[in-house]
């Protein structure tokens, strides 16, 4: 019973995470900018990581006679990096390409998190990682091959801000791992994000103006179950820590497939043969990544 409450958790989760960009990319249809709807997202998601902190405010204070200054300005520069770098990037790069590709392109983390590990952290890729890898960017690489990817405006431009999207979000993982257990993964998260929301406003209010934030009633909506379905109930799902992270990884592939799903049917976007080849390798990679880690 518990997998199975578990793994409905993680695929709740990953189809409302998968929504994101489709909401995202109808958002871009009334003429906003990326910063304007990442700063309605992040307003609309803080209130519930305050309240979040409040409630687990007990665990906090115990949990602060362990964190050292260092570890005080590290919860401040993932944030930042993790949430607010790597949230923009995205933005920014699904005005250029489409949700299926953006959504591609960000599963591929995994794979990120090796690398760097591999190269800054010197741990050894094992053979089963390096077919892993083969697989996921042989994926992409066929991907690009379509000419409905190709056609796009842009389409590399925006593939390199959301290849960045998954980088940092990569290193924000890396930089998790002695956090985490100190504060506790719902703790971390709520701090984290309230801290990238900090960064995000600060940046909306040196490019844009605080009158047109709430200038179009179609795109203060959508941002709104952006912040609701696709922030705060993805970064809260109790999945994991009741199947494990290596069954999770599985059931959380379907994220890819229901962004294209929910693509093809609410923004028209074209999922040919190509595509379809290369997504199964890059789900394939990723799969043998995470089990490998796990």
């Amino acid at each position: 019973m518990k997998n199975i409450i578990g793994a409905i958790l993680i695929i709740i989760g990953a189809v409302c995470f998968s929504a994101k960009a489709v909401m995202v990319k109808l958002s871009y249809l009334h003429e906003v900018d990326p910063i304007t709807v990442l700063a309605l997202r992040m307003l609309f998601s803080i209130p519930f990581y305050v309240v979040i902190l409040f409630l687990n405010r007990k665990k906090l204070e115990e949990s602060k006679a362990s964190l050292t200054r260092r570890d005080w300005i590290n919860i401040v520069l993932m944030g930042v990096v993790g949430y607010y770098l790597a949230s923009i990037f995205d933005f920014i790069g699904l005005s250029y390409v489409t949700a299926g590709l953006e959504r591609l392109i960000l599963f591929i983390y995994p794979t990120l998190v090796v690398i760097i590990s591999a190269v800054f952290l010197k741990k050894k890729i094992g053979k089963t990682e390096y077919i892993a890898l083969l697989l996921t960017y042989l994926g992409v690489l066929i991907v690009f091959f379509d000419d409905a990817v190709v056609s796009q405006k842009n389409v590399w431009l925006g593939t390199a801000f959301i290849f960045a999207s998954a980088l940092t979000y990569a290193i924000y993982l890396i930089g998790t791992g002695q956090l985490t257990p100190k504060l506790g993964s719902v703790n971390y998260t709520a701090l984290s994000m309230i801290v990238s929301s900090v960064a995000v406003f600060i940046h909306y209010l040196i490019v844009g103006k605080i009158e047109n934030l709430f200038a179009n009633k179609d795109v203060v909506w959508l941002t709104l179950n952006m912040a609701v379905f696709s922030t705060v109930i993805p970064s809260l799902a109790e999945g994991i820590r009741l199947m494990g992270s290596g069954r999770a990884s599985i059931v959380a592939s379907i994220g890819p497939v229901s962004t294209i799903v929910l693509a093809y049917y609410f923004l028209n976007e074209s999922f040919g043969l190509i595509q379809f080849v290369g997504t199964v390798l890059v789900l394939a990679g990723v799969l043998f990544v995470s089990l490998k880690k796990n």
